[in-house]
């Protein structure tokens, strides 16, 4: 049991639906000196699909970065094309922040399925804006809501003998404290239209989300300027259309400055930008970072949410070069295929002629990448794949978050061959973490596996400027002519799986002259060709797999595990992979401002395991937790299977929507405060004496 002594720095807490323990306000306290608080809050804005709800978070988050203060959103949407509800969460503050909060202090809707689905959410002194001609529309009319989901808000209206309509669930926020603020879209869409001389009234109803989003930052009191900006650069190549959204925007402004901010104590006010801070959706990350990284081949079958990737290639596949400092132009090869069998064939038709390949893919489409992987695995050639992960089985959760495929991705084809997998915490290190998987696939050829998820892709965030200079490009032994000298094989041909002491060959691109070799799936000798020869069987599988150890020598640490922290004063080390890293993050970084110190280890490299620096980083730890976005704890399962280290607490949610810092903070707290059933005898260690882990699952999303 972990000392009384670190219950002094507890916070009040509150309970909330389905027995979950969640935090008080994120935000900084409200003095009665100023009853408002300035820049740090969590804004929503939800509507049908295809309704503008992604081009509206768009501005707001590049208005806020423009505006010098930190973000962080997250985008959750069905799995349909139009129609479903969807909603994009963002966060700001002076700070930097990497992760969501449950509370909403400004809701954003168009919709009455926005209302119906988030009133409960909004926090005493925020605000839900909402559209006057939807009040009397009743949860029954809104066939988007599905019966679980009905039933749910039914029950917590009734808690309040409260109806069923829209009014009913703006009443419920009201008594809770929310400030409600109507707007008359329509009546200000004809205004406009008069103004503008056009009584079209039906392609100006597009621009409700940008006559939403400027009410809230009117009512925030936002600087107009900055947002005009913001509106003109995500329209920037519809000048027109952007024009009218700008004109719409600050008639919408206007219109909320007229308000009655009494009760409501959100504020948003503008600094002077950070010149070296950009603004970047997680689906442009790692694309960016396999232009910096030379890939000019990249293949997909379209998947959510992998798809984006390859989209975002597809749209700036001319480049600017800059070759020893002799501008050029180049240009990335994307290709749609009829299917991910073929995606993944062609990356390795690709790489096999010298070009940097890579493929694009999730669970479903992964998992029909199997044969082809384990081809490129005995033929050893340097194949990337991205790897967005997303909930399964099978179709699963097509537009859902999730870290389930861990051991997929390490295990992988059938029988051995080695394989690299990288896992990225954020948008920033995808970046980076591109770069690299190529260059561990050309040095160590082999397929590398670089595992994203939909929480990363569906982001977006304020972070330091990406820098491709930082990068370094290693190619490995890879010849572009033969040397005269080069020992030949039986039949006079290269020897591009060359037995050695050292398992990694050069390797010559298709092609070459006097380059002749063979490629099969079969066994094969030296220089390619098929064989069943025992002795030769045994010495290829060890050549390819002492790779391994090769690169799990030759890989810097910090690529493949980052300590944060200390743990000095609980003894408790959290473990985690992934997009956890910035929840887990802020939540060691709110107890750290409590006095209670947690040490966090990210695991960035999956395979090979870097099990000797893992037990190093572990070195002290009394009650190790994991935390993972799946059911099972794989990471946990390969801590136990590598380093024989049992885990005491796992920390899992799996229901698709990420996890939230008051529910890491909170189920943190409960370990501390040893609120998590535990009949277990434990050693002196603190250890299970069954192995056993306590478990907490999370279960809050909408």
């Amino acid at each position: 049991m972990i000392s009384k002594a670190l219950k002094a720095g507890k916070e009040k807490l509150c309970s909330s639906e389905g027995g979950q323990v969640q935090a008080m306000a994120q935000q900084k306290p409200v003095s009665k000196q100023n009853s408002k608080i300035t820049n740090s809050l969590s804004w929503v804005i939800g509507g049908a699909q295809g309704s503008g709800v992604d081009s509206a978070a768009n501005i707001f988050s590049r208005a806020c970065a423009a505006g010098g203060l930190q973000v962080f959103g997250k985008r959750e949407y069905y799995s349909n094309i139009k129609g479903e509800h969807s909603y994009f969460t963002v966060r700001v503050d002076e700070k930097p922040i990497r992760s969501s909060v449950d509370e909403i202090n400004v809701l954003v809707s168009f919709d009455a399925e926005t209302v119906f689905r988030h009133f409960d959410e909004v926090n005493k002194g925020g605000a839900i804006i909402y559209d006057s001609d939807v009040v009397g529309t009743t949860l029954d009319e809104v066939p988007t809501v599905d019966y679980y989901a009905a039933e749910r808000i039914k029950k917590r209206l009734e808690e309040r003998d409260l109806g069923i309509t829209v009014k009913d669930a703006l009443e419920y926020a009201r008594l809770r404290g929310a400030v409600l603020y109507q707007i008359p879209y329509f009546q200000l869409l004809r205004e406009f239209a008069e103004k503008v001389n056009d009584p079209s009234l039906s392609k100006f109803t597009r621009m409700v989300n940008v006559m939403a989003l400027s009410a809230s930052m009117s009512l925030m009191g936002f600087d107009r300027q900055v947002l005009a900006d913001a509106i003109r650069f995500v329209f920037r190549a519809k000048k027109k259309i952007a024009d009218l959204n700008v004109a719409a925007a600050m008639q919408t402004f206007e219109y909320a400055e007229k308000f009655d901010r009494a009760g409501f104590y959100y504020q948003l006010h503008t600094k002077p930008p950070d010149k070296d801070t950009i603004v970047v959706q997680g689906n442009q990350s790692s694309a960016l970072g396999k232009m910096v990284a030379g890939c000019r081949f990249q293949t997909y079958y379209p998947i959510t949410p992998a798809s984006d990737d390859s989209e975002f290639l597809e749209s700036n596949e001319i480049l600017d070069i800059n070759n020893a400092g002799s501008p050029s132009k180049g240009s990335t090869v994307v290709v749609q295929t009829e299917d991910e069998i073929a995606a993944i064939t062609m990356a390795i038709g690709g790489a096999l002629t010298g070009v940097r390949s890579a493929t694009a893919t999730s669970g479903p489409g992964f998992s029909l990448m199997a044969e082809a992987l384990g081809w490129a695995g005995i033929n050893e050639v340097p194949v990337v794949i991205s790897l967005y992960q997303r909930a399964g089985p099978s179709t699963g959760l097509p537009t859902r978050h999730e870290q389930g495929d861990l051991h997929f991705a390490i295990n992988a084809g059938h029988g051995e061959f080695p394989r690299i997998v990288i896992a990225s915490g954020d948008i920033e290190e995808s970046f980076y973490d591109t770069v690299k998987a190529f260059n561990f696939a050309e040095k160590y050829q082999m397929p590398v596996i670089h595992m994203l998820d939909k929480a990363i892709a569906n982001s977006v965030m304020t972070c330091k400027m990406l820098d491709p200079a930082a990068c370094i490009i290693e190619r490995g032994q890879i010849l572009q002519s033969i040397p005269a000298s080069e020992q030949r094989g039986i039949a006079g041909n290269y020897l591009r799986f060359k037995l050695s002491d050292n398992p990694i060959t050069p390797r010559i691109p298709l092609g070459t002259k006097d380059g002749i070799f063979w490629n099969t799936g079969d066994e094969h000798t030296e220089e390619g060709h098929i064989t069943e020869d025992p002795e030769i069987r045994t010495k290829m599988m060890e050549k390819r797999m002492d790779k391994l150890d090769v690169a799990l020598k030759e890989i810097p640490d910090n690529d493949k595990a980052v300590a944060y922290g200390n743990n000095d004063s609980t003894g408790i080390t959290v473990i985690s992979w992934g997009s956890t890293k910035g929840v887990v993050l802020d939540a060691i970084e709110r107890f750290e401002s409590q006095g209670i110190g947690i040490k966090f280890v990210q695991v960035r490299l999956l395979n090979p395991f870097p099990s000797k620096l893992i037990e190093s980083m572990l070195e002290g730890t009394k009650v190790l937790v994991d935390i993972e976005m799946n059911y099972s704890g794989q990471l946990g399962q390969l801590v136990e299977q590598n380093l024989g280290r049992s885990i005491d607490y796992k920390i899992v949610k799996y229901n698709g929507r990420p996890m939230s810092l008051g529910e890491v903070y909170n189920a943190l707290r409960r370990i501390i405060d040893g609120q998590i059933a535990d009949n277990e005898n434990r050693d002196r260690n603190g250890h299970a004496s069954n192995g056993i882990p306590r478990r907490q699952v999370l279960k809050s999303g909408a």
